[in-house]
């Protein structure tokens, strides 16, 4: 309900956004905000000299037409100007609710092992603070200590609370998110103003962005075919001149700019604006509009397995018993193994042992726990003259000597072989040194990711899945997940040589992960997506964070990033098709009385030189409004080659741009006609 809420309130057309939109349409008027958009500035100064003409101007012309173009002209400034102002309104709709988020938050410092309640502002980065049952998580940070469930609706969107925990790849803490259940200590990563949240609010607003290297080439051809316009229109007085006439300065300056490209000009940075804030929209936070444009162009997405592809937690997920030894002798050697493993695939070994043979077991008085080491591999438990273990194949042989040379031992290599090429990871179980069997423990591939992976295969991507598992269990876990290519036993440098390699090839790759490891890669890649659940680390190297942590999101990211340029394409392709419409739809009626011959091309029948002009003016600002919508929810995204694409723009919005003018300024006249305007 309130995210239905938050929609609606950034719905298009509110006087909430509408009314500051118009007001800040109007401070946008300051030529160092103008000077931004060169065409638009071009139009405010040639709006700006016949306002000084409608006053000191004697070039005959009636006082009432010359109004007319001046109010015409300041409008299309204007409706340029609300376009922008619209598109970063609603951002900052945005960022008011996430500002509001982390209002008021305070702290439980931990000092000298003494808690002491402070404002969040006055924290920095290394300070530790405990966080309770209820409380506003006041900084980002890394759970250092304790395990809780955290509600993450304020960032996300999403009610599901999720878990954070100390270590592992699910310890990074946003501010503003409210932990229900237990405690945590947290250690503050980011000094104030510097957190995840204040970043977002501030891209939102639009404050850091920077135009993008398509936005910045498209700004150079727009100035270029203004200039060329600029230099058309200077060339006139000359023509006139020769056929013994004359043409006022005023219809000149409005000629230019009714062919110059103001609609495009007029909508494009909103256009970037509105690509960034439905990135937003989708929960996924760009770092930078050239992130957005990147994600259109991908070739490649590479995955981290786990907790990615991946849920993340291996579970287990059957007991295969050798030597002879029963099922349910296994499980209950497993179940005592586990008993003080509080590992997810712990508590899965003895839930596995619980459901299927209704096995449950107290800890033994006096037992004695085996913690697992990384040099021994090994856990388990000892109670009296009882020894259970589980552990890795190899490290489970090595702690039992002789029991390899066993029958036993070969049919448990077996087993595991079959298990890893299933794609699972195989855990051997041991009880006072004879071998009993292994437990599957299976990654768990997330639900659909198989359908989506084949959408981004519709779509002209390759998936390629990273992991640090063997060639086998890699082998399989791809096979089931769908992904077209696989890179085994990965080290961070071979997820960089793998990027590297890719974009030497002249491919864009993407990238999505949530592991310290994957940092670099993250970095290096030309779309880097962190997950949220994801490190500190991680979340800094990417240039998006996908709040849902959900990485068949990219399909998304993928699909606006393409809408984002179609939508930019298509409007670029209408607003030269629209001026070159009006170039020949208004000469040949403002200059027939010069050359008599150009009657013959007067096809609209427009009234008179100077209703052909004002008609061309009021259409080129009323386009701009009218295109709005279309600029800020953009083009609709539908999966195809690049042919075809290019063949239904030029179809749809380029044969549009022709006749629309035709259409519109003839009604225009017809209009102006009739009142007499001109």
């Amino acid at each position: 309900m309130a995210q239905d809420k938050a929609n609606q309130a950034q719905s298009l057309f509110t006087a909430a956004l509408i009314v500051p939109a118009i007001k800040a349409s109007f401070l946008k008027l300051d030529p160092r905000e103008l000077i931004r958009n060169p065409v638009m500035f071009t139009t405010a100064v040639v709006a700006a000299l016949l306002t000084v003409l409608l006053v000191v101007g004697q070039d005959g012309l009636a006082i009432g037409f010359k109004l007319q173009l001046v109010v015409w002209l300041w409008l299309t400034v204007l409706f340029g100007t609300f376009a922008e102002a619209l598109a970063e309104g609603r951002g900052k709709a945005q960022a008011a609710s996430l500002r509001a988020t982390k209002a008021e938050l305070t702290a439980k410092r931990l000092k000298n092992g003494r808690t002491e309640d402070v404002a969040a502002s006055l924290l920095r980065a290394g300070d530790t603070v405990l966080v309770e049952t209820g409380d506003l998580i006041p900084a980002d940070g890394e759970v250092i200590a304790g395990v809780a469930s955290v509600n993450e609706a304020a960032i996300t969107g999403e009610s599901a609370p999720v878990i954070r925990e100390a270590g592992g790849d699910r310890s990074a803490v946003t501010a503003g998110t409210r932990v229900i259940s237990d405690q945590i200590t947290v250690r503050v990563t980011a000094d104030p103003g510097q957190g995840f949240l204040d970043r977002m609010i501030a891209l939102v607003e639009g404050a850091e962005r920077q135009k993008t290297p398509n936005e910045v080439a498209l700004t150079l051809l727009l100035v270029g075919l203004t200039i060329v316009f600029l230099i058309a229109v200077s060339t006139i007085p000359g023509f006139a001149s020769y056929a013994g006439g004359s043409i006022p300065v005023a219809i000149l300056a409005a000629l230019l700019i009714t062919l110059i490209p103001t609609t495009i000009a007029a909508l494009l940075s909103a256009i970037g604006i509105a690509g960034m804030d439905r990135l937003v929209r989708f929960n996924v936070l760009a770092k930078s509009g050239r992130a957005v444009e990147a994600a259109g162009d991908v070739d490649v997405l590479l995955l981290d397995k786990t907790g990615t592809i991946t849920i993340g937690d291996r579970q287990a997920s059957e007991f295969r018993a050798v030597g002879g030894a029963s099922g349910e002798e296994l499980a209950e050697a497993a179940l005592m193994a586990s008993l003080a493993d509080e590992t997810p695939e712990g508590r899965s070994i003895v839930v596995l042992a619980r459901e299927k043979f209704g096995l449950s077991r107290p800890m033994p008085e006096g037992a004695e726990v085996i913690p697992f080491t990384a040099q021994t591999r090994v856990s388990g438990l000892r109670s009296g003259d009882m020894l259970v273990q589980k552990g890795a194949v190899d490290s489970i042989l090595k702690a039992n000597p002789g029991a390899g040379e066993t029958a036993a031992a070969t049919e448990l290599r077996r087993v595991t072989d079959e298990i890893a090429r299933a794609g699972g990871t195989p855990l051997a179980v041991a009880k006072d040194g004879r071998l009993l069997g292994a437990i599957f423990l299976k990654d768990v591939v997330k639900a659909g990711i198989r359908e989506r992976f084949g959408e981004l295969r519709a779509m002209g991507i390759r998936t390629v899945m990273i992991t640090g598992d063997n060639p086998l269990t890699a082998a399989a876990i791809a096979a089931e997940a769908g992904v077209d290519d696989f890179l085994a036993q990965a080290t961070p440098e071979d997820k960089l040589a793998l990027i590297r390699k890719e974009q030497e090839g002249g491919r864009l790759v993407a990238m999505c992960g949530d592991g310290t490891n994957d940092a670099p890669a993250l970095a290096q890649s030309d779309v880097g997506v962190a997950m949220n659940t994801g490190t500190q680390a991680a979340r800094e190297a990417g240039n998006m964070v996908d709040l849902d942590s959900d990485p068949t999101k990219l399909i998304e990211v993928v699909g606006l990033g393409k809408q984002l340029l179609m939508t930019r394409g298509a409007l670029t392709t209408f607003s030269v098709a629209n001026d070159v419409a009006k170039y020949f739809a208004i000469i040949p009626a403002m200059f027939v009385a010069l050359y008599p011959g150009l009657g013959v091309l007067n096809v609209m029948g427009l009234g008179s030189p100077e209703s052909a002009i004002l008609s061309a003016i009021i259409f080129n600002a009323l386009i701009i409004p009218l295109l709005v919508p279309l600029a800020l929810k953009g083009v609709a995204y539908r999966p195809m080659a690049a042919g075809p694409l290019l063949a239904r723009n030029l179809t749809v919005y380029g044969l549009g741009g022709l006749i629309a003018p035709f259409i519109g300024i003839k009604l225009i006249d017809l209009v102006v006609g009739g009142l007499g305007l001109a």
